[in-house]
């Protein structure tokens, strides 16, 4: 006879990876109850990917405590983070990338500008490099200790359906064959790639389904970090007339992933003979000697999904675009996706979010899921033409080959210096048509991957600043919203009246900080609870209760017809 387990939560999350995971411990955190359904059993590794935590999701894991934690983990302190070019691993280098190691790191004051390309972030958590197989379980755990989070190992969810009042959603346990009943307000896909949840909302992918192919092989050789010529790299690439490919230290002694990049003749994983491969990348003759641990062949491509929403489904990561991972943007843009749309959600749920604020999340995020795409299209076919295009004479001793060489280097340093470098991915992206901006008519400065400019125009990155007394502006800041204000003698009396006749949650905070005359122009900036820009101003509008239904989604888009105004005055004298 069939058993059937209920269960009723708030959220139901489907899939644990890192995008499932970060959205849970937030909503978790922000009062709401959370069931993730995975897959995996606990503790089973995910595949050998993403080696990049960015800067904007260190600071996100740094809000939810974890961030410590996982940059004490990865590669060894002293490891140096660079990326290196070499004719093979165990070559002659071409030139290199200086990327601090994580020692070198600082978390707590501005990080020194050495003048190297990664060493000036304007933020309190820089980015980190670990592989998902160790960050992962850090962000597994920490969920699992987080009051309100629940997790379902071995647990598949194969359909759901919604009515008025929420999701009730259906599947089973995949070792005893039990059935699961779930019944949920909201139900969000972080499922992946493959995602189950995006083909049942009706979504569908679209862009370029084949970019590129990659045999990639994650081995075990104890032997091969002491056959280098040169400092050890996180990242080594290597281009050579025989095969180009990239080689990255997982654990900084004995464990490397070795992506082997194919030509457009070979399409298929194993037209090319992988021993041969791996041999000419490496360097190294019949007689060296590693273990396969895993295949790790993909894919590239650019495919996003044409709708990210259904009523109460939505879809995060993997499940609503496949890119290639240049700049580790895969994972870190599911992460940015996951709390744009989890602070919407609690709100919706604590009651103080109007009947628009679920309109924001497809509206501010499938247009930066487009941009990012493309960022990382381009970068990838400008690289496969340095590899299509290798000096003959790369490898020859003597001044011609040193000039090949020299040429070489300074190609590929400054074609890939702006992926491994990107501020402008982490910083400058903005939101430009959302229902949740009061606008006042500025433009956001533009930005490009490794370029941006810090503003306080609506619908950008709130600026970050090191206060006086040593804090970082985003640790002084609360949790939801929160008024800067930069002059002490303007009255915030009406934003602060309205955001509690709303229910908004709102912390006014006095901003002292030598470093915000260049970079805060406005007196008042009011910053949302994922650090964008919902409103600025010298001071409060002629209507602040106006202003709170804008942010808190109370209002269409179409405001102006409905008789209030999308784009605020930024200077407005109280009434």
């Amino acid at each position: 006879m069939e058993t059937r387990n209920h269960h009723d939560t708030q959220v139901l999350i489907v899939g644990a990876g890192p995008v499932g995971l970060t959205l849970a411990t937030d909503l978790a955190q922000r009062g709401i109850r959370v069931l993730i359904a995975e897959t995996r059993h606990r503790g089973e590794p995910p595949n050998v990917k993403c080696n990049h935590v960015a800067a904007r999701t260190m600071e996100i894991l740094r809000r939810l405590g974890v961030a410590k934690t996982v940059r004490n983990a990865g590669l060894p302190a002293d490891y140096p983070n660079d990326v290196a070019y070499r004719t093979s691993f165990t070559g002659e280098e071409l030139s290199r990338i200086e990327i601090p190691a994580r020692q070198d790191r600082v978390t707590d004051r501005q990080q020194p500008d050495t003048g190297a390309p990664d060493t000036w972030w304007p933020t309190p958590e820089p980015p980190h490099r670990i592989n998902q197989i160790y960050l992962e379980p850090l962000l597994f755990a920490h969920a699992g200790q987080t009051p309100g989070v629940t997790i379902l190992n071995r647990t598949r969810i194969d359909r759901f359906e919604q009515d008025g009042d929420g999701v009730t959603a259906y599947g089973e346990n995949i070792d005893t064959g039990e059935s699961l009943i779930v019944r949920a307000d909201y139900l969000i896909g972080c499922d992946g790639g493959r995602s189950a949840v995006r083909k049942q909302i009706g979504a569908k992918l679209s862009g370029t389904d084949v970019v590129g192919r990659v045999q990639s092989t994650y081995f075990r050789a104890p032997s091969l970090i002491k056959l280098q010529k040169h400092e050890r790299a996180w990242a080594t690439f290597s281009l050579n007339p025989r095969r180009s490919g990239n080689v990255y230290a997982i654990d900084g002694k004995e464990t490397w992933l070795v992506h082997n990049y194919l030509r457009a003749d070979e399409e298929d994983f194993e037209a090319v003979d992988r021993d041969w491969a791996l041999r000419q990348i490496l360097g190294v003759g019949p007689d060296f000697e590693y273990e396969i641990l895993s295949k790790e062949d993909w894919v590239g491509r650019r495919l996003v999904a044409d709708k990210f929403r259904d009523r109460r489904v939505f879809i995060c990561g993997d499940a609503s675009h496949l890119w290639i991972p240049m700049a580790g943007y895969g994972m870190n843009a599911g992460i940015a996706d996951a709390m744009n749309l989890s602070w919407q959600l609690a709100a919706r749920i604590h009651g103080w979010g109007g009947e628009h604020v679920l309109d924001g999340y497809e509206t501010e995020r499938m247009p930066i899921t487009g941009q990012v795409s493309h960022f990382a299209m381009n970068h990838a076919i400008a690289l496969q033409k340095e590899r299509e295009g290798v000096p003959a004479g790369i490898e020859e001793p003597g001044e011609a080959g040193e000039r090949a060489r020299a040429a070489a280097g300074k190609a590929l340093y400054d074609l890939n210096v702006r992926q491994y470098c990107c501020a402008g991915l982490n910083f400058g992206y903005y939101y430009d048509a959302s229902p949740l901006i009061a606008y006042d008519g500025e433009k956001q400065p533009a930005y490009g991957m490794d370029t941006f400019t810090p503003s306080t125009v609506p619908g950008c990155r709130t600026p970050h600043l090191w206060l006086d007394d040593g804090r970082s502006l985003y640790d002084a800041m609360g949790p939801e919203f929160t008024l800067l204000r930069l002059d002490t003698s303007v009255d915030v009396t009406p934003i602060v009246d309205a955001a509690r006749r709303r229910g908004l949650p709102l912390v006014v905070l006095d901003v002292k900080s030598a470093g915000a005359a260049g970079l805060y122009k406005e007196a008042l900036v009011l910053s949302r609870p994922d650090q964008h820009v919902a409103w600025r101003g010298n001071a409060a509008p002629r209507d602040a209760l106006a202003l709170v239904d804008r942010v808190r989604g109370a209002l269409p888009m179409a405001a102006p017809e409905a008789g209030m105004p999308s784009r605020l005055p930024a200077e407005a004298s109280v009434a």
